[in-house]
This record gives structure tokens, C-alpha cells and sequence, in this order.
């Protein structure tokens, strides 16, 4: 055998030895080291594209299962818009229906109708030519339909609520019937009619004889002025009066004299309250008229609102001539402005069917949704109406109603609008976009905020600043107009107390005016 060969058996013998006593076979002894640098980072190469061929499937698995969430969001939505409409339809047709019936029954006793006072009989008001008609059909809204929610109370204690006109006030017209816009196609020409009227107007049938009277705690001024508010509505006016039951307290303890005064003992009597109760009187400030607006869920009976805080866009009375405004509101008639209401329903992820809903909430100024004592942005999906609007990203959304632009939307850059323009305010709070502008939406549409899947936290929605609640990944809040708005007394008109409150309260464009001697143009 030559020696080579020798050589290469007897390495190959004690190769295969080795192998034999270690168990493997040293690769660096079989390969360079560059050809094993090449094989492990192939093999890490071939991982790494199957981490990334899985990180893909597991983002359009998420994808697909944020489309399913966002579906059934929206249909959630849509049948809970769809149910509201149903039973506010339903409510309307019964009091149609009794409304007839009514008739029906007061046929034989027209004749005595004729010469008694619209104000003993509230369903039926005028009677011309042997015909009946509704009091709200042509000349305006009556209170039958603004404030009764249900059957009426079988409680003989219970004083009768006063009832009531609203119309719209036209200065030139003294027959002060209610005109809607007109639009006329004549010539094939699209114009419109002029509006009658710039003010509605309250007209009492009856003479209210009860009174609710709401006050700012902890104050002393105000409970001073309460007690002698109180005390000049019973000896004067003969008025039954309502306070809470905090304010009954301070009442008693000041005199046995304030017996007469009446509260409430639960919440289902705070529900009641519309029934009874003709007229409302807060001492206070803007917080105290949104606080006698979150005691009444549905209807409100008129606000007469007091100016005793620091800051008012809704408080036009002086409390130094309270006897004198409220005699004349009392006399009546007076201005109303109808301060509408937001209606808000949170929808959870993990609701089982679109009835599944939380409990309504009523704002009348704003509802807020921000990123709380998180540090991250706010990723939010905003719909109205199903048709996708945008997605804010920042530190949080104002939806606000027109009687809320002077509020936190106004800090938040929003525009001030007129409390009577019918629409929703849509004010980003400090977005991570130059482009973001504050919008208004028509007051018809249904607006809906959820928090996407891929939020890095959570939200907060607070209701007129109260009420925080937290909105999880996958939970909406659906915004829509609600149909009880607020009715507040008017010191002038709508539009003299909207310019006074910006002037008076916010120093509203309020500069040194520009010297009349200086160069000249020519």
C-alpha cells in the first residue's frame, strides 16, 4: 500500500474513532470557517422571514377582526338610534290617540267650552265655527306635548300644572301665528320666504302655581335671597314651593315659618318633577342651570336662571330686581330661548345585542372624551351617521351643543355660536395636526366616537364635566339631539343676551378704539 494512502486510512481510522468515543463529528475540522459564517447566517435569515410571514398574518388576522368589531358597532348603533325613533314615534302616537279620544268625549259639551277659559280644559283650546282644535296644531307648542311624560298622578295633593303656548313673537304681526319657512318653486325659480319671527315666545293659558327653586350650596348670599324669594312667592303669589332637600334643612333651621316648603325623598319623585312643577328659578351661575337641567331626564319645565356666580352665559336676571322679573314672568308673555340637549348612549365591546346599552345621558353642554391620566395620544374613530369622518389623534374630542360653544369648546378653539342655531359642535382638544379644524354638524345626524383596537390606552368620557366614564378598546359613544330641550327665560331676547353674556363675560373683541387725529388718507 503506498504511504499516502497509509496516511489517509489511518486518518480516516482515527476520524472515525474520534467520532466513535465523542459522538459528533467537529465541523470545523471538515468546513473553513467562512463556509460555516455562511450556513448559520442563512439559517438565521430563513427565521427571520418566518417571524415576518407570521407578524403579517397576525396584523391581517387583526385587520380582519377590527372590520367585524366596527360592524357591529355601527349596527349596534343604527338599532339603537332605530329603537329610539320607534318609541319616541310610539309615545307620539298614543298622545295622538288619546288627544282624539279627548275629543271624541268633549263633543257634547262644546257649547260649554265656548264661554269657559282655555285653561280649564289644556287639550282643547279654541273652538271656532263648531269645530274643535288642538291648541298646538297651528299657532304653536303647547305644554300638554313639551311637558307631560305619562299618565297624570292619581295623588290628590298634587296642585294642576299650569299650561302653556309657545310661538314665535313677531313685532310687526299682533296675531302672532307661527309661519314656517317657505320655499317656493314658482317659475321654476327655488326661493324662500322670509321667517315671521326671530324670538319664541311662552304664553301661559293658565296661571302657574307651582315653583321649583334650585340654589348654589354653600353660599350664604344665596341662602339669604333664598329665604326671602321663597317668603314673597307664598305671601304674595300664593305659590307652591319646591326646594331640595339640603335647601329644606337650611330653611327649617333659620324659621319654623318655611313648613309649607316641599322636597323629594328618592330619585323616582326627582323623575316626576316635570309633572308638577311649572316653573324653575336657579340662584346661581351656569352651574347651577346645569345642574337643574340634569334633574329633569326628559321634559323641563321653563328656567328662570339668576345671576349669583362668577361667570354666566345663561343667568340674564339680576337678583337685585328679582320681585320685578318675576312678576313679569309670571304675567307673561316672555322670550324663550330652547337650549338644546345632547343624548349619549355607551355602547361596550362586549355587548351581547344592540339593546345592550347603557343608560342614556343628557349634556347640555359638552361631552368630552380624553385620554385621562394616560401619556399616550388618543386614537379615536368619529362616524356620523355611518359615513367615516376622521380619526383624532391627540389629547381628546369635544361634541358640544350650541349652548356649549362658550364653554370648554371655546377654549378648545371652537367657534361661538348662537344658543338657538340647531347643531352639533365637533372641536378637537390640542390634535397632533396643523390641519385639524373645529367642524358643525347638522343637528339631524347621529354621530359615534370608539376607541379602535389598536388604541395604546383607553379613553375618558365626562358628561357636562360629571359622570366620568371609561371607554375601553372597542367601546363607542353614540351622540344624537335629544328631544327634550331646555327652555330658559329671556331678560330682552335670545339674541340681545347671547351679545351681553360675550361682551359682559368675555370681553368679547374689546379694545382701545383707534384715534381719530392721526394720518389720513387722500
Amino acid at each position: 500500500m503506498a504511504p499516502n494512502k497509509l496516511n489517509s486510512s489511518q486518518g480516516n481510522t482515527s476520524m472515525s474513532c474520534s467520532q466513535a468515543e465523542n459522538g459528533f463529528v467537529n465541523s470545523f475540522s471538515l468546513f473553513p470557517e467562512k463556509a460555516v459564517e455562511e450556513i448559520l447566517q442563512s439559517a438565521i435569515q430563513g427565521s427571520d422571514d418566518h417571524l415576518i410571514e407570521f407578524s403579517e398574518a397576525l396584523r391581517t388576522v387583526a385587520k380582519a377582526l377590527r372590520q367585524v368589531a366596527e360592524g357591529k358597532a355601527s349596527a349596534q348603533a343604527e338599532a339603537a338610534e332605530w329603537k329610539r325613533k320607534f318609541e319616541l314615534e310610539r309615545d307620539r302616537n298614543l298622545k295622538f290617540e288619546h288627544a282624539e279620544k279627548s275629543c271624541l268625549e268633549h263633543q257634547a259639551d262644546l257649547d260649554d267650552m265656548r264661554t269657559n277659559s282655555p285653561a280649564k280644559n289644556p287639550t282643547l283650546c279654541n273652538v271656532a265655527n263648531g269645530q274643535s282644535e288642538k291648541c298646538c296644531s297651528r299657532n304653536g307648542i303647547c305644554s300638554h306635548e313639551v311637558l307631560k311624560d305619562g299618565a297624570p298622578s292619581s295623588d290628590s295633593k298634587i296642585v294642576k300644572k299650569a299650561s302653556f303656548k309657545l310661538s314665535w313673537f313677531c313685532k310687526d304681526d299682533q296675531s302672532d301665528q307661527y309661519k314656517h319657512d317657505i320655499v317656493s318653486f314658482e317659475r321654476g325659480n327655488i326661493t324662500t320666504a322670509q321667517r315671521s319671527s326671530k324670538q319664541i315666545s311662552l304664553k301661559w293659558q293658565s296661571c302657574p302655581q307651582t315653583v321649583l327653586i334650585l340654589t348654589k350650596p354653600n353660599s350664604v348670599s344665596v341662602q339669604i335671597l333664598c329665604s326671602e324669594m321663597v317668603r314673597w312667592l307664598r305671601q304674595q303669589k300664593n305659590l307652591h314651593i319646591y326646594v331640595e332637600p339640603r335647601v329644606r334643612v337650611e330653611l327649617l333651621a333659620e324659621s319654623s315659618y318655611f313648613n309649607f316648603v316641599e322636597t323629594w325623598n328618592d330619585d323616582e319623585e326627582v323623575l316626576m318633577l316635570h309633572t308638577k312643577v311649572d316653573l324653575v328659578v336657579t340662584l346661581g351661575g351656569d352651574g347651577t342651570v346645569l345642574w337643574a337641567a340634569s334633574m329633569f331626564k326628559g321634559p323641563v319645565p321653563p328656567i328662570v336662571p339668576f345671576s349669583l356666580g362668577s361667570l354666566g352665559f345663561m343667568t340674564p336676571f339680576y337678583s337685585e330686581h328679582y320681585k320685578e322679573c318675576l312678576e313679569s314672568i309670571l304675567k307673561g308673555p316672555i322670550s324663550i330661548t330652547l337650549r338644546h340637549r345632547l343624548q349619549c348612549h355607551v355602547i361596550r365591546e362586549a355587548a351581547k345585542n344592540e339593546y345592550e346599552t347603557e343608560e342614556p345621558v343628557l349634556v347640555l353642554n359638552e361631552v368630552t372624551i380624553d385620554r385621562g391620566i394616560s401619556s399616550f395620544l388618543t386614537n379615536l374613530e368619529c362616524y356620523c351617521d355611518d359615513s367615516f369622518v376622521t380619526c383624532v389623534q391627540g389629547d381628546g374630542l369635544i361634541l358640544s351643543t350650541t349652548s356649549g360653544s362658550t364653554a370648554y369648546s371655546l377654549a378648545a378653539g371652537g367657534s361661538m355660536v348662537h344658543p338657538q342655531v340647531p347643531g352639533i359642535l365637533f372641536t378637537p382638544i390640542c390634535p397632533h395636526s396643523l390641519s385639524f379644524r373645529p367642524m358643525i354638524f347638522p343637528e339631524h345626524v347621529t354621530l359615534r366616537v370608539q376607541v379602535p383596537f389598536n388604541s395604546r390606552s383607553p379613553a375618558w368620557a365626562s358628561f357636562d364635566g360629571k359622570d366620568r366614564k371609561q371607554l375601553a378598546p372597542g367601546d363607542a359613544l353614540v351622540c344624537s339631539m335629544a328631544p327634550w330641550p331646555v327652555p330658559t327665560a329671556c331678560l330682552d331676547d335670545s339674541t340681545n343676551d347671547f351679545l351681553r353674556s360675550i361682551h359682559e363675560g368675555l370681553h368679547w373683541n374689546l379694545r382701545k378704539t383707534q384715534s381719530f387725529d392721526g394720518p389720513r388718507e387722500t
